[in-house]
């Protein structure tokens, strides 16, 4: 992978990573497009850039990660189930990642689920405090995001929405439980890097390209943020459904007309 393709992909997961469109699924398009072969690293990469982005998050929204401790238990409940489950389904979770057709597929389906789930779910209580019931079927829905394709920001929003939530909290919420969750998923990746002697020297040999890839993703996710929520609010989801269901079928089409789309 050359910097400039890292910058590319970087660019990508600043854009996606926090619209429910599925960052993992548009990086692994994104890869096959600029015909980047498939590697462990590059698997990596896509995990380990997650640092950039998750981090502005933590700068947007710094005085509210110093509220309370109350706060930092309901996220430890609500990252408890992807946890357990990312361990435990690690190397299966892996093998999905290069099936570019069932990245298409889960974007259609996504999309197709979103232009309803503004009338199903927008019905928000007024007390919008967040109970650690609510954060643990948050958690859940969160999982559902393993499955390369379906977006782990809508997963946990429409989790959010289902406990009475409003879009607002809701997706505010999903960006706070991202901190802990993509640390921990990126973390987990960057030490099995970091252990094996393989993958270590050739970390090494491609460490500014790393390093490139978060400060990019660092910047674009930022000003994803900002438009994200603003959008949201006003307009919901079904824009972006329909996104996901032109862009799935694409993908599907093509596939179907014989064009090389595996990442294997």
């Amino acid at each position: 992978m050359t910097n400039l393709q890292g910058i590319i992909i970087a660019i990508v997961e600043g854009i996606t990573e926090f619209l429910p469109v599925s960052s993992t699924g548009h990086m692994i398009i994104a890869e096959k497009l600029l015909n980047i072969p498939n590697s462990d690293f590059v698997k990596d990469f896509t995990v380990n850039i997650q640092f950039g982005a998750i981090l502005s998050v933590v700068v947007l929204y710094w005085p509210r990660f110093f509220q309370s401790w109350d706060f930092y238990y309901k996220l430890f409940i609500a990252v408890l189930p992807a946890l357990i489950l990312g361990f435990l389904l690690s190397e299966k979770i892996d093998l999905l990642l290069g099936d570019v057709n069932v990245v298409a597929s889960m974007l259609v389906i996504g999309g197709v689920f979103m232009l309803f789930v503004d009338q199903w779910f927008n019905h928000p209580q007024d007390d919008q405090t967040i109970t650690w019931k609510q954060a643990l079927r948050i958690g859940f829905f969160q999982c559902i995001a393993m499955i390369p394709g379906v977006s782990r920001s809508m997963a946990s929003i429409v989790g959010g929405m289902t406990t009475k939530l409003t879009r607002k909290n809701a997706a505010e919420f999903s960006f706070f439980l991202a901190v802990p969750t993509m640390a921990a998923a990126a973390g987990y990746k960057l030490l099995k890097l970091v252990l094996d002697p393989k993958s270590a020297s050739f970390l090494s040999d491609n460490l500014i390209t790393l390093l490139i890839g978060n400060i990019v993703a660092f910047f674009v996710a930022m000003a994803a943020i900002k438009f994200f929520i603003n959008f949201l609010t006003k307009h919901g989801f079904k824009a972006f459904g329909y996104y996901r269901i032109a862009v799935g079928m694409l993908i599907l089409i093509l596939s179907y007309l014989g064009y090389d789309l595996s990442m294997n």
